[in-house]
């Protein structure tokens, strides 16, 4: 693959990354749950400080690109008055948790989160691209979403504390869930977790406290755009909305946001209605992932998304279109996978980005030939 530089961390607000246009900044909402006031800001912020698009990305978390470094501190402190950013940038580091986007106030999801966020400061140093998922619904949601501590759903009814990478866990309480996700936290870094990075790679035997039989539930059904019990859900190709297009979206409605890990918004109360760059069914462009690519990405040695658009109603299945072998856009694998490497792509089934190409040094029309064919 061509060169390419593994930060070892993730944005956030306080860390933010420079990207080929600017600053890209990443937020965190609570809960990921936007307040019509609060969304209007964040839009409002992205716009004045940014260059006004934002991106969803796959941790539900929202990145504002194109922010300068001059205007960085004040949009640091507007997004701390809306109440999208801690004030202790250690305890920010320490929030990316996922959660079930369908929780209802008191429910596992929601008790369990916000126990969690109140006790951040209990958690250890961990790796930079370290997470959480809270996933206590009725049926798991978020089996396929990253994450490296989970409670979920256990088979048996109630709930399970596992480790990325492990197919079981061990049974645990409502009441015992955040202790026992901090202490297994404090286990990871305490048998040379650091090292490995990642759960889901680290090699050490889990303490018997925690290795547990108890299987998660079966996956619920999947989010699809549409009419929802909740309100309306909307697509996002790519991820990428224009600030003043969603801020247009939320004046209208007076709408609270949920982000969900799918690149798609469930807006609350919403009877679903036509919206700008927002897609409200299942269209062949929500079932590509393709990050932002050159020249926005400096590390992409090829343009992505118009490749993507073009692709997206020749192709069956799962399509990853990504500017390097680091795979930003889907840490998963897809069905097919283009790569750019050295201004060209290679291509991979069933793989992630950068994998054993099958083909290798393909223009975008002939990826489309070949793809097309398929």
């Amino acid at each position: 693959m061509s060169g390419f530089v593994v930060k070892g961390w993730c944005p956030d607000a306080w860390r933010p990354m420079m990207a080929g246009d600017g600053l890209l900044v990443r937020v965190r909402p609570p809960l990921g749950r936007l307040t019509a006031a609060q969304a209007e800001g964040l839009c409002e912020a992205a716009n004045v400080h940014g260059n006004g698009q934002i991106d969803l990305t796959a941790r539900a978390n929202l990145q504002l690109r194109g922010v300068t470094e001059a205007g960085w501190p004040a949009l640091l402190e507007e997004l701390q008055a809306l109440g999208l950013v801690d004030p202790d940038p250690v305890r920010e580091g320490r929030g990316a948790i996922l959660v079930d986007p369908m929780w209802r106030e008191g429910d596992d999801t929601h008790g369990i989160t916000t126990e969690l966020r109140a006790r951040l400061v209990e958690l250890p140093a961990l790796p930079g691209k370290v997470g959480f998922v809270v996933d206590a619904g009725a049926r798991p949601m978020l089996s396929d979403a990253p994450g490296d501590f989970r409670i979920e759903r256990a088979a048996t009814g109630g709930l399970l504390l596992r480790a990325d990478g492990r197919a079981t866990g061990v049974a645990i309480s409502r009441e015992d869930a955040v202790d026992a996700l901090i202490r297994l936290a404090h286990w990871f870094v305490a048998s040379g977790g650091q090292a490995a990075g990642r759960m889901a790679r680290h090699g050490a035997a889990l303490p018997e406290w925690t290795s547990g039989a108890v299987s998660p539930a079966p996956a619920g059904e999947s989010l699809r755009p549409g009419a929802h019990p909740m309100g309306a859900v909307y697509g996002l190709p790519f991820g990428r909305i224009d600030a003043a297009e969603l801020a247009a979206f939320v004046r209208a409605h007076r709408v609270a946001l949920r982000l969900t890990p799918w690149r798609m918004l469930l807006a609350e109360g919403v009877v679903p209605a036509p919206a700008a760059a927002m897609v409200l069914e299942d269209a062949p462009i929500l079932h590509v992932d393709a990050c932002v690519g050159a020249p926005a990405c400096p590390q992409a040695s090829v343009a992505t998304r118009d490749l993507a658009a073009r692709l997206a109603p020749l192709v069956t299945g799962r399509l990853h279109i990504s500017g390097c072998a680091k795979g930003c856009a889907r840490a998963r694998a897809a069905d097919w996978v283009l790569t750019g490497r050295e201004g060209a792509f290679d291509l991979a089934r069933n793989a992630r980005a950068g994998a054993a190409p099958l083909h290798t040094g393909l223009t975008p029309e002939r990826a489309v030939a070949l793809l097309g064919a398929c």
